[in-house]
């Protein structure tokens, strides 16, 4: 079974900055894709950034230009890089590694923003 454990998260000043790690049990070169989610208080789950196997990223509308999501297949780990970060950024993120047996979900680290 895949572990993934993400960290980084904490509290922090509008306007700040925080990267989020996301570190596989595996190599993540076994995955076609690899995404952060988070869930707000009082929302959904959104699909914040997702990076293809071969590089290639997409971002949520709320996320571009300010959020980097980049991986390290040495380390087996996803980053997630914020910036300029929002009150309503407040969130539990989540890492899901996608992979053509099923879905590999972390735990969760929670990113809270004060304005």
């Amino acid at each position: 079974q895949v572990q993934v454990a993400e960290s980084g998260g904490g509290l922090v000043q509008a306007g700040g900055s925080l990267r989020l790690s996301c570190a596989a049990s595996v190599s993540i070169s076994s995955f076609y894709a690899m995404a952060w989610y988070r869930l707000g208080p009082g929302k959904q789950r959104e699909l914040v950034a997702i990076i293809s196997s071969g590089g290639s990223t997409n971002y949520a509308d709320s996320a571009k230009g300010r959020f980097t999501i980049s991986k390290d297949n040495v380390q087996n780990t996803v980053y997630l890089q914020m910036s300029s970060l929002k009150p309503e950024d407040t969130a539990v993120y989540y890492c899901n590694l996608y992979s053509t047996r099923g879905n590999s979900w972390g735990r969760g680290t929670q990113v809270t923003v004060s304005s």
